[in-house]
């Protein structure tokens, strides 16, 4: 039991799982972030341009009373119908997800570029091998 805690322990402590959990936590975070831009600002958007926030009342009854549900204490009828409306607020959510994460990406990618082309370049191989060399032979 002894060795089960410290490796445990170790594999705990290594760095691949401490990045993993913030890169979960962040993920959280991101995500929340984009849910928030989406339905506040871009599905606001298109309800200016459709006339509606969202689209999950669009449905295709497909044949009417095929059963009775009971809301709120009142019966009433069933239609079978195919909620197109629902998969169109997917989708249009998985755009502007898709479109936000490609373009932080993107500029994440920049940013990198950036600091890469910023980075002083050291010496080469080659230069290092002639520095050894000569000083190799300067103590000889």
């Amino acid at each position: 039991m002894k060795d089960f805690a410290k490796e445990f322990k170790s594999f705990i402590a290594t760095g691949n799982m401490v990045e993993l959990a913030v890169a979960v936590i962040l993920g959280t975070a991101i995500g929340a972030v984009i849910k928030s831009f989406t339905d506040g600002i871009m599905m606001q958007i298109v309800a200016a341009i459709f006339g509606k926030p969202d689209f999950s009342d669009v449905t295709i009854v497909l044949r009417e009373d095929v059963g009775t549900a009971v809301v709120d204490g009142v019966e009433t009828s069933v239609d079978s119908e195919l909620q197109i409306g629902l998969f169109v607020n997917a989708l249009i959510s998985l755009l502007l997800t898709g479109l936000v994460l490609f373009m932080m990406v993107k500029a994440y990618n920049r940013m990198k570029r950036k600091q890469e082309e910023e980075a002083p370049a050291g010496p080469t191989e080659v230069e290092l091998l002639t520095e050894i060399r000569d000083a190799l032979a300067a103590r000889n």
